[in-house]
């Protein structure tokens, strides 16, 4: 059977609706972030929330967190086809709480909601794969969903800058426009979907876990709100030393969010999910305020902004692109040179950002995408050669999750910091230009400590040995 025989196997067989329902699935995770960034600065014009900007990104990812660990729990008790259809229902409603918004509050209460729906849908959608699809298509199934990210890449902040941009009220249509989807979305699921329930998902819920995770994140997003240096340090500690105990407390508890070995640090497991960790949460600042900042200090309007932070997710999809064919005795070199690439592209975006063209800026995003689309994969098969049979399930579902929760503590430390460099109160071209090199070099330390942890890695592992 050839390559596009397999594809096409997939729309055969009346497969073909329940496929697309799939896509839709991963469409509406996959179009939610960059949809958001591009709008933020029009939602914060209109109804404050500048001391927030991280908070819309840290709460939407505390959710899909949660509601992703969950998903498997959920999917087991009241099976499928209803779970994904609550899901999308949750996600509707966020987005309805976030177009009716009448101030930051209510937002943030809406993406939480948003995160959960969202959260919700994607976990299921792999769990439905195995439902809804024949075994020889599975791994079809899962490449094709793949695609999706692509086409959120170039319309995502297509449709976040057209709705911006039509109208001091324009972002909320945005969010009308996902709610239809949404609904959409729980409808056909509930049509297409089977009902019973697949036995083997059925696992306790980490709830002891995730509330330290969600405890944690929300001090460190609240040290930047308190104008007080000791206030402001007791919360990030206390938020640092929740997550670091979440860890700790996750190795010996009965349900794990993440394999045992992550807490040694000199396995491959170990090092690979700090690597992860520390990349994303060092890159986590740009995506929060990149377009904000393009926006003040480049006068652009909200669709070149979104592009322009966009940059990061196209060079990582032309990496991993170039990168399909690689064979297993250069992982170890893209591993190293993909990390170096993420650090040099924060460090370039440090340098160019209001003192050099905005095509740099853009390049620079690009390279720093480029360098999670050379190493990203290849990052994720060392740490699962490097986990005992049992527990390769678990290890790749936590591959996203440690990803959600570097995001989610970054975008917690890059509001905190924005709010210490005055830009809680609005952001003006000149407290941009201020705020932007030092609020992005304050990242610059943990992306070294990524590129160093990914140098470890890359020497650690069944690949390496070349």
């Amino acid at each position: 059977m050839t390559e596009a025989a397999s594809f096409r196997d997939l729309l055969r067989g009346g497969l073909a609706a329940r496929f697309a329902l799939l896509i839709l699935g991963v469409w509406l995770n996959a179009a939610d972030t960059l949809v958001t960034v591009t709008v933020m600065p029009s939602v914060a014009h209109e109804i404050g929330g500048y001391a927030y900007f991280g908070w819309a990104t840290a709460v939407f990812l505390l959710g899909a967190i949660t509601a992703g660990a969950s998903s498997g729990v959920l999917g087991a008790r009241i099976g499928v086809r209803g779970a994904m259809a609550g899901a999308g229902i949750a996600y509707s409603v966020g987005c309805v709480l976030s177009a009716l918004s009448p101030g930051i509050g209510v937002f943030l209460i809406a993406r939480l909601a948003q995160g959960l729906g969202a959260g919700w849908i994607v976990g299921l959608v792999f769990v439905a794969v195995g439902s809804m699809f024949p075994a020889a298509q599975w791994a079809r199934a899962m490449a094709a969903t793949t695609s999706v990210w692509g086409v959120a890449i170039l319309l995502g902040p297509a449709l976040g800058g057209m709705f911006a941009a039509s109208g001091p009220h324009g972002w909320r249509g945005v969010f009308w426009f996902f709610a239809i989807q949404g609904v959409a979305f729980a409808i056909a699921a509930g049509v297409l979907l089977p009902k019973k329930a697949p036995r083997d998902l059925v696992a306790a819920f980490p709830w002891r876990q995730l509330l330290m995770l969600a405890v944690g994140v929300l001090a460190l997003a609240s040290a930047g709100l308190i104008r007080s240096p000791g206030a402001t340090l007791g919360l990030a500690a206390v938020g640092l030393t929740l997550l670091i105990a979440m860890v700790r407390l996750d190795a010996t508890a009965t349900s794990s969010m993440l394999p045992r070995q992550t807490r040694n640090l000199r396995s491959a497991a170990g090092a690979g999910y700090l690597t992860i960790f520390l990349l994303e949460g060092g890159t986590a600042g740009w995506g929060v305020y990149g377009a904000a900042m393009i926006q003040s200090i480049y006068g652009v309007n909200p669709l070149i902004a979104g592009y322009a932070v966009g940059g990061v997710a196209v060079g990582w999809t032309c990496a991993a692109l170039a990168m399909s064919n690689v064979g297993p005795d250069r992982h170890t070199l893209f591993i190293r040179v993909g990390a170096a690439c993420v650090f040099l592209g924060l460090l370039a975006i440090t340098c160019a950002i209001g003192r050099a063209p905005l095509l740099a800026v853009a390049a620079s995003a690009a390279l720093m995408g480029c360098g999670f689309g050379l190493s990203w994969s290849f990052m994720g098969t060392r740490i699962l050669e490097g986990l005992p049979d049992e527990e390769r399930g678990l290890g790749a579902g936590a591959i996203p999750t440690v990803q959600m929760i570097g995001a989610a503590v970054g975008a917690a430390g890059a509001s905190a910091l924005g709010d210490v460099l005055g830009l809680a109160d609005g952001m003006t071209r000149l407290t941009a230009l201020k705020a932007a090199p030092l609020l992005f070099a304050a990242f610059l330390p943990l992306s070294a400590l990524g590129w160093i942890s990914a140098h470890r890695l890359a020497g650690l592992g069944p690949a390496a040995k070349t």
